[in-house]
């Protein structure tokens, strides 16, 4: 047993198994990723890695399993401990970059566990890399730990992610809400001495969407690097195919080095300077349609706004997120003796969805140079409704 010191939950206890798993290099290799990909462009001291949220990940599993009995607790803590080991280069950055050209996301792991390095671990401990991977998707009962609508991932990265960026919005009593965690019918449910506690999740959450994981600036520059590295493939100097084994340097470096407009733009992002805004939309001020035109394929509304605009091709970029969705307001919860979804007990709760919907933004970035006739363009584009400024959070709540 081997004892490390973590900001946020003091001391972590690491059992033979962990300390074999974390001396893997496919787990070295997180330490080397940003939890946060480009929020350090915003928030100076969000440099924490994929690697300290996967030792909170089985720090919280652990507790949680201290009160909850399961027949095999070593697979579930390594399934906690594992959980995010297929993440890319600047972590969600280039998720959509894994999804598209390798067909799988960062829960896609099975070829990693087939690597001699985990696979002999696993052998040693009779574990099961199927099994591993079916709690990290969620597909197991006690998989939902990990990966359902109120679980023990995004109990750590809350709370973390606040504290690196030093937002005053990660208050969650995780004492509270795991020891409120309970299986009841094959699934897990919330008892009612939890509901605050849920709550004050959900509302963690909610703030930290705007002010941190969707902030504008770290749009724009995940946008640049998606760019970047659409590029680096399209001229044979990125292969997709290893994103799942580079960190966030080797991807810098692989950049810099494939010339033209990949390394601009990674040069763009290390010196911090990036596109600007030329819109920046709610939905209920622009046309929906022409969003739901394109809503997959931004790249060809980026041709169409060059074209209109006589802007040289990759010096407008769209950025057209997915909706925004609150699953953990389906969570069940025991309250006053019935089985019911958490935004049926809370009125918080469902007042949170619609102003979710608040946070969602049509993006349209350029060169400042650019900014005056590719704003007309975006604008009537859009067909925009009214002006658009961006929205300080404190006006959605009034």
């Amino acid at each position: 047993m081997k004892i490390v010191r973590d900001p946020i939950h003091g001391s972590i206890e690491l059992d033979e198994l962990a300390l074999s798993l974390i001396d893997t290099p496919q787990m070295q290799r997180l330490r080397r990723i940003c939890q946060l990909g480009m929020s350090n462009l915003v928030y100076p001291g969000a440099n924490h890695t994929r690697f300290e949220h996967s030792l909170g990940t089985y720090h919280l599993t652990c507790k949680l399993l201290e009160h909850i009995e399961y027949q095999h607790p070593q697979e579930i803590k390594t399934a906690a401990l594992l959980h995010d080991i297929g993440h890319g280069p600047f972590s969600h950055a280039t998720e959509e970059l894994l999804q598209h050209y390798n067909r799988n996301g960062h829960e896609d792991i099975y070829h990693i566990l087939k690597q001699p390095e985990i696979l002999d671990i696993f052998e040693k401990y009779n574990l099961k890399p199927s099994s591993v991977i079916a709690h990290i998707k969620g597909n197991s009962t006690i998989g939902s730990i990990l990966n359902s609508e109120i679980d023990i991932d995004r109990m750590d990265y809350l709370v973390r992610d606040a504290h690196y960026t030093g937002v005053a919005y990660g208050i969650i009593d995780l004492e509270r809400l795991i020891h409120s965690l309970k299986f009841h019918e094959g699934r897990f449910v919330i008892v009612s001495g939890g509901l605050q506690a849920a709550e004050s999740l959900l509302v963690s959450r909610f703030f930290m969407h705007p002010t941190v994981y969707f902030h504008h600036v770290s749009r724009i520059a995940e946008t640049m690097l998606l760019r970047a590295c659409q590029y680096a493939i399209s001229n044979n100097s990125l292969d997709p195919a290893g994103l799942q084994s580079m960190d966030d340097f080797g991807l810098e470096n692989v950049l810099m080095n494939s010339g033209g407009y990949a390394a601009e733009m990674i040069k763009r992002i290390r010196e911090r300077r990036l596109f600007k805004r030329s819109l920046y939309a709610s939905p209920d001020s622009i046309d929906w349609n022409v969003v739901e035109q394109y809503q997959g394929n931004p790249q060809r509304l980026e041709w169409e706004l060059c074209e209109q605009a006589h802007v040289p091709y990759g010096y407008i970029l769209v950025d057209l997120p997915d909706m925004p969705e609150m699953a953990e307001m389906k969570a069940v919860i025991m309250f006053e003796g019935r089985m019911i979804t958490l935004d049926e007990a809370s009125p918080i709760v469902r007042n949170l969805e619609q102003a979710q919907m608040e946070n969602w933004r049509v993006g349209v970035y350029t060169l400042p140079e650019y900014r005056e006739k590719v704003t007309k363009v975006a604008r009537e584009f859009f067909q925009v409704k009214k002006d658009i400024r961006q929205v300080n959070f404190s006006e959605l709540l009034r």
